[in-house]
C-alpha cells in the first residue's frame, strides 16, 4: 500500500499539518508515502512527489473531496500506472448518505431524501415527526445553532446558515429523525478491505455486521449509545477523506499496515 497525502501549502516538500502525525507514523512504519498540491489538483494538475511507482495500490489521506474532484484524482493516480484502491463510485457510496443508508436504515435513524425546494412542511407532516436533524449529503451544521429542527421554518433556517457558512450545499437535504442518543459516547470505528477495527481491541458486533453490508474497501463507521442502551449508526465515511478523531496515529497506521501483510 502507498499513501497519498496533502502537502503544505506553503511548503510543497513537507506535509499539511494537520496530516502530519499521520504522515511521519506511516513513514517510520515503512509504508510508501508521496505528497502532492491540492491547490494544483484543484486547477487539474497532479504531481506526486516522489512519483507514484507502476502497480502501487494508493490510498488517499487527505481533505473531503466532491466526487468530481476524487473521480479526477482516481483518473490520475491510474494514469501514472498505479492502482486507486477505491473508486469513484465506491468513494461516492459511503460518502454521500443516500448512497449507503438502503443497506443501513433499520440501523439508524429513518432519513427522507429531498431536494433543495421541496415542501418541508408536507414531508415531516407525512412523517409525523416531532424533530428531525438536517443535513445535506455529507455535513450537517457546525455552528452552535445545531442541526435539530422542530418544524419546517426551522428546517428553511439550517439549510440555509448550511450554505452561508459552506457556500453550497453538496446533492440535496437528508432530514433524519430525532433519536434520543447519548453523544458523549460517540466512537469512530474503520472497516479495512472487509474487516472492522476499532481503536481498542474491542469492536462491537455491529461494526462486524455493517462491514459486510457494504461494498466498499476502506471506510468509516460511527456509532453511539441511544438512551434505550442500543448502538445506532449515525454515519458512514469514505475512509481516505474520515479523520482519526481519537485514534493514535500508530495505531491507525498498524490497521493500514495488517492490509498489506494480508
Amino acid at each position: 500500500m502507498h499513501l497519498l497525502y496533502p502537502s503544505s501549502p506553503d511548503n510543497p516538500n513537507i506535509p499539511d499539518e494537520t496530516f502530519a502525525e499521520e504522515f511521519a507514523a506511516a513513514k517510520a512504519a515503512g509504508l510508501g508515502c508521496s505528497l502532492f498540491s491540492c491547490e494544483e489538483l484543484e486547477l487539474q494538475r497532479f504531481k506526486p512527489k516522489p512519483a507514484l511507482e507502476e502497480g502501487a495500490r494508493v490510498l488517499y489521506r487527505g481533505w473531503m473531496l466532491t466526487p468530481a474532484a476524487y473521480g479526477y484524482l482516481h483518473a490520475s493516480i491510474a494514469s501514472q500506472g498505479a492502482i486507486p484502491i477505491t473508486s469513484p463510485a465506491q468513494y461516492r457510496h459511503c460518502h454521500h448518505l443516500p448512497e449507503w443508508y438502503p443497506q443501513c436504515q433499520d440501523l439508524t435513524p429513518a432519513t427522507l431524501v429531498l431536494p433543495r425546494d421541496a415542501d418541508f412542511a408536507a414531508a415531516l407532516a407525512e412523517a409525523g415527526w416531532s424533530a428531525c436533524f438536517v443535513k445535506d449529503y455529507v455535513k450537517s451544521l457546525t455552528t452552535q445553532r445545531g442541526s435539530i429542527a422542530h418544524n419546517a421554518d426551522e428546517v428553511v433556517e439550517i439549510i440555509a446558515l448550511i450554505e452561508r457558512y459552506r457556500g453550497e450545499l453538496e446533492g440535496g437535504i437528508c432530514l433524519r429523525q430525532f433519536e434520543p442518543l447519548i453523544p458523549e459516547t460517540e466512537e469512530r470505528y474503520f472497516v479495512l478491505d472487509g474487516r472492522a477495527h476499532g481503536r481498542s481491541d474491542e469492536v462491537p458486533a455491529l461494526v462486524h455486521d455493517i462491514a459486510q453490508r457494504v461494498p466498499c474497501p476502506f471506510f468509516s463507521v460511527d456509532l453511539v449509545a441511544s438512551e434505550t442502551g442500543a448502538l445506532r449508526l449515525v454515519e458512514l465515511g469514505d475512509g481516505q477523506v474520515s479523520d482519526r478523531k481519537q485514534w493514535p496515529a500508530e495505531r491507525f497506521v498498524v490497521m493500514l499496515c495488517s492490509a498489506v501483510s494480508t
